[in-house]
């Protein structure tokens, strides 16, 4: 797996107002693999017709492929010489094609020397496919796109002592042996489905068996397949497979529709997982957990992503995307579905602050630079670099908003409308937008600019009491800045959750003006302008809004003065709003050290952020997890977010002193929550057990920052006697952060234990590239060639050079320009083997404007770098091309 295919040349830009419907359909695809790690011999046999439907005649059969050694072509049983078809680099092209027709290919494929993992490819010794968006293509010749959706049988011969577990979409339909000793097995999906969601595993793998009768009593056999000695690792998974099919047919009426249920993990997988038809094809990552092997965190990412991908066996197989540009159609829908499954199975509260954390330090910094892209992009070159948050979890917001605009009741009828009206259908948002349109009778023409404008609209409030009156007036403002292509922005529509809290911090009741009758708790206001007023009358009492109760919109809020946040902070009755004005009241408390810091002042703890800690931990006891959160000062992304010009240095002083002083403050009280977890207790993943197991780690980190020696000591004995890889863990990340021989000694301790856990693995390689500890820069390259660092392997890539570019903002932004340098070497080097990965990493560089001109020079020159390499990839050219562009 070390041969990069020969680079392609850059593609032309695909835009959305050019699509044009297939010249063909394909009926049935008949896929025989005649599987060998160097020489795969793949025959095709498709039953095509000309789609007359579209107007479309006389256009020749055009059909993709990339890196296929082709053998044979025949056009209803007979054989097409040269002459007959053109074969270029990009695909096949037969002209003088009847109107329905049979066409078979044979193709040759070397799977083992696939390392951009695309296609068909060799891991472990094991075959996997991975197909979305474009590695069809990859396999056979084939019209590679979503809206081709066709009925698929596929037959797998391997030598039995190699492979025997032969895996495919669908249902087992036969099997057997063939003279030579080889054996066989044919599968068949009865749904017809696009090339991206075709699968095959062959392989020496572990299958832990279970079955799930579903709510109309039909039995589904579940596998779940693994490396020999991983066995002990997939009860959870398939517990939380269980739990998701379930939820599934409660929450949306939706029941699993094949005889089985196929999960296979890889430890090479550029994606944390897809959704094949039947056979999803995992990272380990988010399969294998043991209480000593993962953390919470991993956990809880394994319950949701299982969850996602088996929810998109309705939202993406059976109902997919008409074109790559409706991607959020699956994605976005997807992901607000696998998070209503987490905040129904845990808690809600702490799900949805969660979800909204992961936004902003992913999606709200995308849309603050040079990648920023709408929802629904216009225009794109390689839909591989169109997999991100701004797709996903902003996707996922704007369905939510329709939600929160409509109703519960009336956006579950849209839903079922838009399933059964599309079933094994390829469609577009528009059709999804209709069903809810139909069901509800809101017009959504305004709201369609959420799928079509980039950027986060920043929502400012003022609020006016008229005592004697008993009127309060709410004048709310909206502005979105331009993005790349879009200079102009129009009025968003924005649903604003919010509520009114008095004085005495209960719910104030008033009524809004043109309604007959005061309310009383959370009401749903429509922010159409750029301005807007809302007056309400009957209020009784000056009252302090609590304004996008639940996020119920994706923007930035300002207009809370300090005692407005303290209130809410103290007296809200929304969940994630009281969390939301403790953090806001944070955030200023650490901006304004940072400001300090600047102008060469020292830095004055807020007296009100300690007493609020202390009030946090107050709820320890009854609300571990909370408190937890409450406790965790807001991350430097954060902080970056909100400042002109980013000073990484000066943000990573103030987070520092901040910490320690307010674990000086309240010293006695964190340290008493560092003692040692109950090894004699059984493990659970309930929210308290969670919770006190997090707030252990954030109790340490304020020890450490209070006080150093008696915090090493902690930790060193945390580290030493955690029986869960979360307290452990969370040790060894404080201790990284020191230059001392205990750090030394604990991560050379941790790599001896665990260097055979590849996973593991990754996490020791992820705390050395988080660490701010003075050498760290030093210790990220000597770990670029340590023996255990696999350049091929996409999660040790991600484990040290993407965390360190993406999540030490305090090294990777050294004032020197070396992390700069690394990074973009790095990138440079995987490009080689491994295009998605590299191209993935780029937006590391994204933010370059965002800071002083000195660095800002230093990035530029690393971008510069990449784009001077003449053998730098199509994917990798086209995001280091948007990143320097700036904003």
């Amino acid at each position: 797996m070390t041969e990069r295919p020969v680079p392609l040349p850059d593609a032309a830009p695909r835009r959305l107002d050019e699509y044009r419907p297939p010249a063909f359909l394909v009926d049935t695809v008949d896929l025989i693999f005649d599987l060998d790690p160097a020489a795969t011999r793949v025959r095709a046999s498709l039953t095509l017709r000309r789609n007359k439907a579209h107007g479309i005649a006389d256009a020749p059969l055009e059909l993709d492929g990339e890196g296929l050694d082709l053998r044979s072509v025949l056009l209803d049983g007979e054989a097409l010489g040269a002459n007959r078809y053109a074969l270029g680099d990009h695909g096949l092209t037969i002209r003088d094609v009847p109107d329905e027709f049979t066409l078979d290919t044979e193709v040759i494929i070397a799977p083992e020397r696939n390392s951009e993992l695309s296609g068909l490819y060799v891991s472990g010794g094991d075959f996997f496919t991975q197909c979305e968006a474009e590695g069809f293509r990859r396999i056979t010749f084939f019209p590679d796109r979503p809206d081709v959706m066709a009925r698929y049988t596929a037959t797998l011969i391997a030598d039995p002592a190699r492979c025997p577990l032969l895996l495919s979409n669908g249902n087992p339909v036969d099997r057997g042996t063939l003279p030579d000793g080889r054996h066989w097995a044919k599968w068949e999906d009865p749904h017809p489905k696009p090339s991206y969601l075709f699968a095959l595993v062959a392989g020496d793998l572990v299958s832990v068996h279970d079955a799930f009768v579903t709510r109309s009593g039909r039995q589904v056999q579940l596998g779940i397949h693994v490396r020999r000695g991983d066995e002990d690792k997939v009860d959870h998974a398939m517990a939380c497979l269980k739990r998701a099919m379930r939820w599934d047919e409660e929450a949306f009426g939706l029941e699993y529709d094949l005889d089985i249920f196929n999960i296979a993990a890889v430890s090479d997988f550029n994606m944390g997982a897809m959704e094949n038809k039947g056979l999803n094809i995992f990272n380990t990552a988010l399969v294998l957990a043991r209480p000593d092997t993962a953390t919470d965190a991993d956990y809880q990412r394994i319950d949701r992503v299982i969850a996602h991908e088996y929810f998109h066996n309705w939202t993406g197989d059976r109902v997919t995307c008409r074109d790559w540009f409706q991607l959020s159609l699956k994605e976005g829908l997807t992901v607000f579905r696998d998070q209503e499954y987490g905040a129904a199975t845990t808690d809600a509260a702490l799900s949805r602050i969660d979800d909204v954390k992961m936004l902003r330090a992913r999606q709200f910094a995308e849309d603050a630079g040079p990648l920023a892209h709408p929802v629904r992009p216009a225009a794109y070159r390689k839909i591989d670099n169109f997999y991100t948050a701004t797709v996903y979890e902003k996707g996922a917001e704007v369905v939510r908003m329709i939600r929160t605009i409509i109703g519960h009741a009336a956006f579950r009828r849209g839903f079922d409308r838009y399933i059964a009206r599309n079933d094994n259908s390829a469609a577009t948002i528009e059709d999804f937008v209709a069903a809810m349109r139909e069901e509800s009778g809101f017009d959504f023409s305004q709201f369609m600019r959420w799928y079509e404008q980039a950027g986060t609209p920043q929502l400012r409030f003022e609020g006016e009491y008229d005592a004697a009156a008993r009127r309060y007036t709410l004048t709310l403002r909206q502005m979105t800045a331009p993005t790349p292509g879009q200079a102009h922005k129009e009025p968003f529509l924005i649903p604003v959750a919010m509520g009114l809290i008095g004085p005495d911090g209960a719910e104030l009741e008033a009524r809004l003006e043109g309604e007959a009758d005061a309310h009383r708790g959370t009401r749903v206001l429509l922010l159409r302008a750029a301005e807007q007023r809302f007056v309400f009358e009957e209020v009784a009492a000056p009252p302090v809004p609590s304004l996008l109760r639940g996020f119920s919109a994706p923007v930035k809020l300002s207009g809370h003065d300090t005692a407005g946040l303290a209130h809410l902070a103290a007296h809200d009755t929304d969940g994630f709003s009281r969390w939301e004005a403790g953090q806001e009241y944070a955030t200023r408390a650490l901006l304004d050290a940072i400001a300090a810091l600047q102008r060469g002042e020292a830095v004055a703890t807020d007296p009100a952020l300690v007493a609020a800690m202390a009030a946090a931990l107050d709820l320890a006891q009854e609300a571990p997890a909370l408190a937890a959160r409450i406790l965790s000062l807001p991350g430097k992304d954060v902080l970056a977010d909100r400042m002109a010009v980013i000073d990484p240095d000066a943000i990573h002083e103030a987070l520092e002193t901040s910490r320690a002083a307010i674990g000086r403050a309240l010293r006695d009280r964190f340290a008493a929550l560092c003692g040692a977890e109950d090894a004699s207790a059984p493990f659970s993943l309930d929210p308290a057990s969670m919770g006190r197991r997090a707030l252990g780690n954030v109790a340490l980190a304020y020890l450490m920052a209070a006080d150093p020696a008696a915090g090493l000591d902690a930790a060193q004995r945390r580290f030493e006697t955690a029986p869960t890889m979360t307290g452990r863990l969370g040790a060894l990340a404080l201790l990284a952060d020191t230059a001392t021989p205990a750090r030394d000694a604990a991560l050379a301790a941790f790599h001896a234990r665990w260097r055979g856990d590849a996973l593991v693995s990754d996490k020791w390689f992820r705390i050395q590239a988080m660490a701010t500890a003075p050498d760290t820069l030093d210790r990220v390259e000597a770990l670029t060639r340590h023996a255990d660092f696999d350049l091929r392997n996409p999660n040790r890539f991600r484990a040290l050079v993407q965390a360190f570019g993406a999540g030490n903002q305090r090294w990777f932004h050294d004032a020197s320009g070396r992390g700069y340098a690394l990074v973009a070497r790095m990138i440079g080097e995987v490009d080689r083997v491994n295009r998605q990965i590299a191209a993935r990493c780029i937006d590391v560089f994204a933010s370059w404007q965002r800071f002083d001109p000195a660095r800002q020079a230093l990035m530029r020159g690393a971008l510069d770098a990449l784009l001077a390499d003449p053998a730098l990839s199509a994917n990798a050219r086209e995001m280091a091309e948007r990143a320097r562009a700036g904003s």
